[in-house]
């Protein structure tokens, strides 16, 4: 407040005033641009109040109907946002199951400890021992209706059958059912009464059954072998003779497709075969072999041993190692080389045994691959023998017991250091083959 004693000095910068100092007792000096006016401080102070009411007087008035207008808006927006009774919205009535609209008003909302969860559950009139709802529980519906709550365990009731079950509208039965009599012999009794049991039974003379003798007894063979007739092997037109007098297994490896039978052959099957298949191996050749034999000699050969290119590598080493040998010399040769694919220690393809360490010179496994001479096929005939032979043994169906499981041989005029470290097993045409005794390396 500017009080009658104070003096100040106010300068008229900007259309504003300012105090500057102090002026003489009772005046007002106000400063304008090179001009200085003093007045009494009373008088400008009625001034100003005037000047407040003339620019309140002049403003326009606010007519009636925007006064209602915001108050209006605000009432809508309720009504739009709040559809139902606020009063119908209680969770307390829905939860406890009791109807008691009187109660509704004292619902309120308390502040939950932060971060904690509420799941709405009913109120049980026992929830420790039975959870069971009340008599009279339920819940009204947004639409007036209302629906009742039955627990979901169920309490046994503890009225006994004959008073729980209500046979007031039952009646007899609509068909009478006669007593029947029980067997001649039937007795509900101790077995100690039946002593007719215990006497000898005595046999009826009279035959109820009896067994005809067969018109055809002794000619059953004869009358089966009519309708299986047994037909004599035929050969395989794959094979050449001289080849096919070695085989030595009529089923081939299931992946040999070139000795795959456009028909059964019923001469070595059963027709009942092509139905009921039973086989373990499910058509893989898995060799025979003996007990000395290695375990891992029956394993089956990888499925990549018929591609064309380990075929083509298992005949040159049938063809440069034993070309001059008999079939079964040539066989032999081809059994060893697919032991050694079966064998865990060594390469596990056909091209990688016969060509392992080729390029160590005279040092490889068969001196055709490192002895630097070059492989040339001056025999075609030769060739196509040992590319039979390679098929054959390859699909199992040639498998030479006396050679089983060997991974080495030399010929006969040759001495190797690691002959005696091995067991000796048989001799074919020019070539010794044997067998290791860990069934390793060496």
């Amino acid at each position: 407040m500017i009080g009658p004693d104070l003096h100040f000095r106010w300068m008229f910068a900007e259309n504003a005033f300012r105090p500057i100092r102090s002026a003489g007792r009772g005046l007002l000096r106000v400063c304008l641009p090179q001009v200085g006016v003093e007045l009494p401080v009373r008088q400008i102070m009625r001034q100003r109040v005037r000047s407040k009411r003339r620019s309140s007087a002049s403003a326009s008035p606010i007519p009636p109907s925007r006064r209602w207008s915001a108050p209006l808006l605000i009432a809508l927006g309720l009504f739009v946002g709040f559809p139902s009774v606020s009063a119908h919205a209680d969770l307390a009535t829905f939860l406890s199951g009791i109807n008691r609209g009187g109660e509704r008003w004292r619902m309120h909302m308390t502040t939950s400890p932060a971060g904690s969860l509420h799941e709405a559950e009913m109120v049980f009139n026992d929830p420790i021992t039975t959870a069971a709802i009340g008599d009279g529980a339920g819940m009204t519906l947004p639409d007036g209706g209302k629906v009742s709550l039955a627990s979901a365990d169920k309490q046994s009731d503890p009225r006994t059958d004959e008073e729980r079950v209500n046979r007031r509208e039952k009646k007899g039965r609509i068909v009478t059912v006669a007593p029947v009599t029980p067997p001649k012999d039937f007795s509900a009794g101790s077995i100690l009464q039946r002593t007719s049991g215990l006497t000898i039974p005595l046999f009826d003379t009279q035959e109820r059954m009896v067994f005809a003798r067969p018109k055809i007894r002794g000619q059953e063979i004869e009358i089966a072998t009519a309708f299986y007739k047994k037909l004599a092997p035929k050969r395989d037109e794959a094979m050449s003779p001289m080849i096919a007098s070695l085989v030595t297994n009529q089923r081939a490896d299931i992946l040999a497709t070139a000795y795959a039978p456009a028909a059964p052959d019923y001469a070595r099957e059963s027709p009942f075969d092509s139905i009921l298949k039973d086989d373990a191996a499910a058509g893989r050749f898995i060799p025979d072999i003996s007990p000395e034999d290695h375990a891992w000699a029956a394993n089956p050969l990888p499925a990549d041993a018929f591609s064309e290119a380990e075929q083509k590598c298992l005949t040159a080493g049938i063809y440069f190692e034993s070309r001059g040998e008999s079939a079964k010399g040539q066989a032999a040769v081809a059994q060893v080389i697919l032991n050694r694919v079966r064998n865990p220690t060594y390469p596990g393809s056909i091209c990688g045994v016969v060509y392992q360490n080729k390029a160590l010179y005279n040092r490889c496994q068969f001196s055709f691959a490192c002895d630097r001479i070059p492989d040339i096929v001056w025999s075609p005939s030769h060739w196509q023998t040992a590319k039979e032979i390679a098929l054959a043994v390859t699909a199992g169906k040639i498998w030479l017991p006396e050679v089983g499981s060997a991974t080495h041989y030399h010929a006969t005029y040759v001495r190797p250091d690691w002959g005696p470290t091995m067991k000796r097993l048989t001799q074919i045409g020019k070539h010794i083959f044997y067998r290791t005794y860990g069934g390793g390396w060496s």
